[in-house]
C-alpha cells in the first residue's frame, strides 16, 4: 500500500503503527467524550490514557534508542517500553491541564505543530511524521478562529487529550530514525510550557495534599490561573502564552541547525526584551491605579 507512490505503509511496519495510533485515539476520544457529556472521574480517564498508550506502544510506536555523546547509555526494551508509555500519557495529560482559557491548549497546540514540522523537516525525519502534524497543524488553523476568545465553540476534554496524545504519537514518530540526544530533547523542548506546567502541578498538589491521590485533585493555581490574578486580562494570557510557545519553538530549531551557542544568543536576547516589556508593563499598571485613585479620592 502507498501514497502517491512515496509512502509504503508496509515498510517499518507503519500499517501496524497507524492502526495502534487509531485504536488508541478511539479509547481516548470515547472515554473522554464520555467524561464531558456525563462526568467521568480522573482515575478513569487515566486508566483509559494509559491502556492508549500501552496498545500504540504494543504496535511499534516507542523511543527504543537513546544515544548520549561520551555516554555509553543502554536499556533494555522494558526501560525504553516504560519512557514511550510515560511520554504519551504526560503530554496528554500536559495537553489537557493547560486548557483552562479560551483557545490556549488549541494555539499552543498550533504552534508546537508548526515548529515540529520544521524540526522534523531539518531532521529528515520519515515523511509519514511530516504528513500527520501537518494533517493536525490543518484542522487546528481551521479551529482555532471559532476557539479563540471570545469562543464560539469548545474544545472539552476530548479535543484536548486528542491533542496532547497526537503530538506525543507524531514527535515519537518523527524522530524514529534518529537517536541522538538532541533529536531527543527537541519535542520536549517544543512543549516545554505545558509540560512544565503539569510537573509543577503534580509537585504542587503532592505537597499541599501530602499523597499521590492530591495529584489528581485540579486546583485553579496553573500558570493561567496566576497570570489572570496578576492583572492580565484572558487574551493577554493567551497570547503571552502563544509567544512563549512561538520562543521555545524557534530556539529548539536553531539549536538544531545551528547549533547551542546561537540559540543561548537567541534565548538572551528574548529574556532582555521580554524583561523591559515586563517592567513596562507594571509601570504602566501603576500610573493606572494611581490615577484610579485620584479619581476615587475626587469622587
Amino acid at each position: 500500500m502507498s501514497i502517491e507512490g512515496k509512502i509504503d505503509l508496509t515498510v517499518d511496519d507503519y500499517h501496524k503503527k497507524l492502526l495502534g495510533f487509531a485504536i488508541g485515539g478511539i479509547i481516548i476520544c470515547v472515554t473522554c467524550f464520555y467524561d464531558d457529556v456525563k462526568g467521568a472521574p480522573a482515575l478513569v480517564k487515566l486508566l483509559a490514557q494509559i491502556v492508549a498508550a500501552v496498545v500504540v506502544v504494543s504496535m511499534g510506536i516507542r523511543i527504543d534508542n537513546i544515544s548520549i555523546p561520551f555516554i555509553d547509555f543502554k536499556m533494555n526494551q522494558i526501560f525504553y517500553t516504560i519512557l514511550s508509555v510515560g511520554w504519551i500519557v504526560g503530554i496528554t495529560n500536559a495537553i489537557n491541564l493547560i486548557d483552562g482559557l479560551d483557545g490556549l491548549s488549541t494555539g499552543i497546540s498550533l504552534i508546537s505543530c508548526v515548529s515540529l514540522l520544521i524540526i522534523f523537516s531539518l531532521n529528515g525525519s520519515p515523511l509519514i511524521s511530516i504528513i500527520l502534524i501537518t494533517a493536525l497543524a490543518g484542522s487546528l488553523v481551521g479551529f482555532l478562529p471559532f476557539n479563540f476568545n471570545p469562543a464560539k465553540t469548545f474544545i472539552g476534554d476530548t479535543g484536548s487529550n486528542f491533542l496532547g496524545y497526537c503530538l506525543a504519537i507524531i514527535s515519537i514518530i518523527g524522530i524514529a530514525k534518529t537517536y541522538t540526544a538532541i533529536v531527543i530533547i527537541a519535542p520536549l523542548i517544543v512543549l516545554a510550557l505545558p509540560v512544565g506546567d503539569t510537573l509543577f502541578a503534580i509537585i504542587r498538589r503532592l505537597l499541599k495534599g501530602k499523597s499521590l491521590k492530591a495529584i489528581i485533585e485540579p486546583d485553579a493555581n496553573h500558570l493561567h490561573h496566576k497570570m489572570l490574578k496578576a492583572g492580565f486580562t484572558q487574551k493577554q494570557v493567551v497570547l503571552i502564552l502563544y509567544g512563549i510557545t512561538a520562543i521555545l519553538g524557534i530556539f529548539t530549531i536553531i539549536l538544531l541547525d545551528s547549533g547551542i551557542w546561537k540559540a543561548l544568543s537567541f534565548a538572551l536576547m528574548i529574556f532582555i526584551i521580554i524583561a523591559a516589556g515586563y517592567k513596562e508593563f507594571f509601570k504602566q499598571r501603576l500610573l493606572e491605579d494611581n490615577e484610579k485613585e485620584r479619581n476615587d479620592d475626587k469622587n
